[in-house]
């Protein structure tokens, strides 16, 4: 049987490093403008990918929540789907192209079905040419001369647009883009000429990367189109995105421990892994070169040039095994010098993921509060590691434990809050033993399959890490298991929950490895991420499109018709089941209009409340407009008004911490620090509502509002 595990989630290039020896070489470096372009590959669908695209469609047919029939119907939604992730912004495609696309109106589900992959490639082809076709317009623009003094205006969103009818038009749209993107670097304190320079190696960058697109990258582009329009998370993860999947999720991998990223021809680091071999090495540091890699003592290959997903597969490895890098030091005082390092891979703990911790001290009416702050960037859970009997296995739940305790060693707490801001989901049980450090034992969450067969998964561990008082905060993108959690902490009383309504995602999804399928040992026909599942809250209701409402909420700079599960076209809809029986912990509806009064008092003079509420206004206005000038005296004009503002309020943090104001901010400019307003805000009003059920003098203003 294929390995199968439960998702309710949402890649990252993480590499680890311990240094054994380093050796210095003197190279030239390599001129940019040298390496040039590749062709174009003559890109067509592989047997593997005769035999994937049946089978997706096979597993997504039996086992897919809604049971989507392959159809007609269904073809000509696959067809729109896949031109619009080619080409969404209908910046690359003629009219006649999308006209002469028709003829696999009703045929993508055949080409599905029986692995006839032709129709796709196809239709990449074309946009390949047409992408070639558009950068090369945009390169030829830079050689002429571009009138800042005109009143032009440049809309850049084409979403509603018509197709365009000929080149011409696509150009006229072109130049203006490329003059837009030229007027954005003279903003930027640039000349005509850098910013033309600059820009030359932006397309021609651009061009190189797109000329890596290989087959497999197309054929992954097909399936997830097909796959979207079943519902929004459903996905195929090709060979490279299922491996990174697993790493995602593990928050481990075997490697170097540094983040890598394309720049230009070169692959660079961008980050490294704290407390990880390569950050105690001290050989390789951030904006560092990769020029060449080399497995061992074999001879080393050289990697300017190359596809990031290639260099991060040379680089990576098991355990104990060797890799040599050679190096061009970021901060080199002889330009072309090269360094190589022999490295010892190592499994690596990826901590950026992982659940970390703060205290914040609260001041309220003369007493100090002391409120802990475990900020949870994700559910994750090491499947493979806890399968496999290994007692320290990575889970969600033992780091929060293990943090509030920690918390409390010097000093008791009187409030902790769970910060579930941007955090997309996770592993589904966690979410329910989660729950279960705030709860004695109880339901948690309804788990429905497409049968209608109902799971109840609960806590049955007595016993609380905290039963303190307990905040939630959450926002727009707080999704999934997030919001399983939020929804039982809401449900039982336990706890406030605070922020933005959040995302809507109430599916649950499970991973199908076709390799297992197809009993192949090796990655190569990669995985699909199938939703076969929807979850309900206790009280039967569905977290699907409407997500959890805050009992208090914050200024949200999205609208989830937007942002959000309502905003995709093929969602599952909202419903409701039967509740479960529960008893709840608490009931704080009565502590709840108290609390937001509070709450609005206190914001009317909060100065980054306020500049909150007046961003996300002018943020709001500017969606709206889809346009920019691109005259240089009105530019120049709002850029001022903007940096206008930005010392108007940089002077009033100084003075209101004591600080003389200042004539102008530049580069130089040490900007005053500001503290996170939304969870500074979540602490003041847990304080309050730890006032209130201490019996304080708010109690009295609660009987009265009640």
């Amino acid at each position: 049987m294929p390995s199968i595990k439960s998702l309710v989630t949402s890649s990252v290039f993480a590499l680890s490093l311990s240094s054994t020896l380093i050796a210095f070489a003197n190279t030239d470096s390599v001129d940019v403008a040298s390496v040039e372009a590749p062709r174009m590959l003559d890109l067509s669908p592989s047997p593997t990918h005769h035999q994937a695209s049946r089978y997706i469609a096979k597993f997504i047919n039996d086992y897919h929540y809604a049971k989507p029939r392959l159809d007609n119907e269904q073809s000509v939604e696959i067809l729109d789907e896949f031109i619009e992730m080619l080409d969404g912004n209908k910046s690359y495609f003629l009219a006649e192209d999308i006209k002469e696309f028709q003829q696999y109106r009703y045929n993508m589900d055949n080409s599905i079905l029986t692995g006839w992959l032709k129709p796709s490639f196809h239709i990449y082809s074309v946009f390949q040419k047409r992408w070639t076709e558009r950068n090369n317009f945009a390169l030829s623009q830079l050689k002429g001369e571009m009138d800042f003094t005109t009143k032009e205006i440049y809309q850049y969103d084409r979403e509603e647009s018509n197709w365009a009818v000929s080149s011409a038009e696509l150009d006229e749209f072109w130049r203006k883009k490329v003059k837009s993107d030229a007027l954005n670097l003279v903003l930027a304190d640039k000349t005509l000429d850098e910013a033309k320079e600059i820009l030359e190696k932006r397309y021609k960058a651009a061009m190189r990367r797109v000329a890596q697109i290989n087959s497999e990258d197309v054929f992954s582009y097909f399936m997830n189109a097909y796959a979207n329009t079943v519902d929004p998370h459903t996905s195929y993860l090709s060979p490279r995105n299922a491996e990174n999947f697993s790493i995602d999720m593990k928050l481990s991998l075997e490697g170097i421990g540094a983040v890598l990223q394309s720049d230009d021809v070169y692959t660079k680091i961008n980050r490294i892994v704290t407390g990880g071999p390569a950050d105690k090495s001290g050989s390789v540091n951030v904006d560092d070169k990769v020029i060449a890699v080399g497995q061992g003592s074999e001879p080393m290959v050289d990697v300017v040039g190359w596809r990031l997903d290639d260099v991060v597969d040379l680089i990576r490895g098991d355990a104990g095994s060797i890799v040599r890098l050679k190096i061009e030091p970021a901060n080199n005082s002889v330009k072309g010098k090269t360094k190589i390092v022999e490295i010892v891979r190592e499994k690596v703990k990826l901590e950026d993921q992982a659940a970390k911790s703060e205290v914040i001290d609260i001041d309220s009416g003369g007493k100090q509060f002391r409120v802990g702050v475990i900020d949870l960037p994700k559910f994750y859970l090491d499947f493979r590691a806890r399968s496999e009997g290994q007692k320290d296995y990575r889970s969600t739940t033992r780091d929060v434990r293990n943090l509030i305790e920690e918390m409390q060693q010097d000093k008791s707490l009187d409030g902790l809050i769970i910060d579930l801001r941007r955090n997309g989901g996770g592993a589904l049980e966690e979410a329910t033993s989660l729950t279960g450090l705030f709860i004695d034992t109880g339901p948690v969450v309804q788990d429905r399959s497409s049968r209608g067969n109902l799971e109840i998964l609960s806590d049955d561990q007595r016993g609380t890490a905290w039963d303190g008082p307990l905040a939630v905060l959450v926002n727009g993108s707080s999704a999934s298991a997030s919001e399983i959690f939020a929804g039982a902490i809401q449900d039982y009383g336990r706890g406030l929950i605070i922020g933005e309504q959040t995302f809507g995602k109430g599916t649950v999804q499970r991973i199908l490895d076709l390799n297992d399928w197809f009993r192949s040992e090796s990655n190569v026909y990669g995985a699909i991420k199938i939703t076969i599942n929807k979850f309900y809250r206790i009280t039967g209701e569905s977290t699907q499109m409407k997500g959890v409402i805050p009992d208090i909420s914050f200024p949200d700079p999205f609208s989830r018709e937007d942002f959000g599960e309502n905003s995709y076209d093929s969602a599952l809809p909202w419903d409701v089941i039967a509740p479960v029986n529960f008893k709840p912990v608490d009931n704080l509806g009565e502590f709840i209009p108290v609390l937001k009064e509070k709450h609005s008092e206190r914001i009317k003079t909060d100065r980054e409340f306020g500049y909150l509420i007046k961003d996300i206004e002018e943020l709001n206005k500017q969606r709206a407009e889809k346009s920019v000038s691109l005259n240089l005296a009105e530019r120049k004009a709002n850029l001022k008004k903007d940096k206008q503002k930005q010392l108007d309020r940089e002077n009033e943090r100084r003075i209101a911490t004591g600080k003389k104001p200042i004539l102008q901010i530049d580069e130089n400019t040490e900007l005053t620090e500001t503290d996170d307003s939304k969870l500074v805000e979540t602490a003041n009003i847990l304080v309050d509502f730890i006032a209130l059920k201490s019996g304080g003098k708010l109690a009295e203003v609660t009987k009265k509002a009640n």
